[in-house]
């Protein structure tokens, strides 16, 4: 049997919200949360449009995904990011008990990795490196294009 959505189809789904956040001159991070191999949230990085530091893709894309299903806790859920999360994105996800984590890029300087996965719920599964490339490439020509303004 064919798996219609994967890692790769969800990654994908979160890959099209960073180039939202790109269009509305935002860094081009997106995320989606899934819960039964079903989106139920999708945000992208907004910090600018918001006027807020906090309003990055995963913190949105957590609140978004507690408010539909309810409660504040994601055990059951997904989350799929372009970029791999920053220590206060890890702090949340470890409140909201995330279920496993996926990211595509590395962020060797602002990524909570550095720290080890223990910023994260001890039972939060991690992978990353789906649809790295491409996530990577988006975010190095955003970077570059800001650079020679």
């Amino acid at each position: 049997m064919i798996e219609v959505y994967n890692d790769t189809y969800f990654m994908k789904q979160a890959l099209l919200e960073a180039h939202k956040a790109k269009a509305q001159g935002e860094v081009p991070i997106g995320a989606v949360v899934v819960s039964k191999q079903r989106i139920i949230s999708r945000a992208h990085n907004s910090t600018e449009l918001l006027t807020d530091v906090t309003a990055h893709a995963e913190i949105l894309a957590i609140s978004a995904a507690s408010t539909f299903l309810g409660g504040k806790y994601l055990k059951d859920c997904t989350l799929y990011v372009t970029l791999e999360p920053c220590i206060m994105c890890a702090g949340a996800l470890a409140w909201a008990q995330l279920g496993k984590l996926v990211y595509a890029a590395s962020d060797e300087k602002g990524g909570f990795m550095r720290y080890g996965k223990v910023l994260l719920h001890p039972k939060t599964k991690v992978e990353y490196g789906i649809l790295m490339p491409e996530c990577s490439l988006l975010l190095k020509d955003f970077f570059e294009g800001k650079r020679v303004k």
